[in-house]
């Protein structure tokens, strides 16, 4: 094995990236070594890369790789290591908990309070090498093609979101038509929701929901999407709604399209705090409310390989683009342009 690999690496704070030879990690106790077969780009890292408050606060270069999406085969193993073996097929779960808090030993470490963060706050995947702790590795199936094995974590992120409360039978709305939610409409239809409204301001994007199983979509520029909805209902409104958006309007409409007694999980992250009306869009609406955050580890992790295994849910459609490392600057020009729903970088 050679002593460096090429990564895409935050040099320094501030926009921007750079392709890099860097030192292959080396496995610690209870940590595998992983050769990347493939490794997807998301809304994460296109926040690091325009160094936006959320980057600047979260992620420290050192500089350092960044990244989180990815499959790959273990090629080396730390001492102690028990749950897997050089030659496994491998995912990857980005949120190491440190299994000792509260949360964690009650089943939620997904919510850790020590929480690390791979490609955030520790050495990502946009590399030809990740070392990872065993306990974060998703055994695959190994005829699973790679491309599916490289986009579970994002896709548990929308099945934690969606299947978070019923949703079978249930008139459901995805605000935000962005990858995860994206996937999100593909659960929903799934799961047996009916009607799915896919709320968005990119065609591009609700092309894409409609092949994912959208019954309508509505563009926000165009439509007023609470109109349209509570039309849709008789005036009640959405039963549950999947807030993926992240924007201060969506939310504001995501609310006001929900129905009195209606579930609306939430995953979108506002960018600042804004403005919002308790009083009548949650507190006498009577909602529900979830904040989703990550996927449980690992019951998410099952239910999303019971819906892309068993073929329920068929994500081929949002792998939009398919690029090698090197043209890393190419895929984030085409997600800062949404023109691209999944792109998968091989290195």
């Amino acid at each position: 094995m050679p002593d460096t690999m090429r990564a895409v690496v935050k040099p320094a704070p501030g926009p921007g990236a750079e392709i890099r030879d860097v030192p292959i990690p080396c496995p610690g106790p209870h940590e595998a070594l992983v050769k990347i077969r493939a490794t997807s780009m998301c809304g994460t890292d296109l926040h690091i890369y325009r160094w936006d408050p959320w980057a600047a606060e979260h992620f420290h270069p050192t500089p350092m790789v960044f990244g989180h999406e990815y499959c790959g085969d273990v090629v080396a193993v730390g001492p102690d290591v028990s749950l897997v073996k050089v030659g496994d097929f491998v995912s990857g779960e980005t949120h190491v908990g440190c299994g000792y808090c509260h949360l964690c030993r009650t089943g939620q470490m997904h919510l850790c309070l020590n929480m690390e963060m791979v490609g955030v706050t520790r050495p990502g995947c946009f590399a030809e090498y990740i070392a990872i702790p065993e306990q974060n590795l998703w055994l695959n199936r190994p005829d699973l093609p790679v491309e599916i094995a490289a986009i579970q974590e994002p896709f548990g992120n929308a099945v934690h979101t969606a299947l978070s409360g019923d949703i079978a039978a249930r008139g459901t709305l995805v605000m935000g038509c962005g990858p995860i939610g994206l996937f999100a409409v593909g659960i929903a239809r799934a799961s047996g929701a009916a009607p799915i409204w896919a709320v968005d301001i990119n065609d591009y994007r609700l092309d894409l929901a409609t092949r994912m199983g959208a019954t309508r979509v509505i563009n926000s520029t165009r439509e007023d999407p609470v109109a349209a909805i509570l039309a849709d209902t008789d005036g009640d409104g959405a039963d549950v709604v999947l807030e993926m958006s992240g924007a201060p309007a969506g939310i504001r409409q995501a609310f006001q399209a929900l129905r009195v007694g209606g579930r609306i999980s939430m995953l979108g992250l506002p960018a600042a705090p804004f403005e919002f009306d308790f009083s009548n869009l949650l507190v006498l609406k009577g909602a529900e409310v979830h904040g989703i955050f990550g996927r449980k580890m690992f019951e998410t992790w099952y239910r999303t390989h019971t819906l892309l295994g068993e073929g329920l849910v068929d994500v081929t459609p949002l792998i939009t683009h398919r690029m090698s490392l090197e043209e890393f600057h190419q895929g984030i020009e085409l997600l800062i342009h949404g023109q691209a729903g999944k792109v998968i970088l091989y290195p």
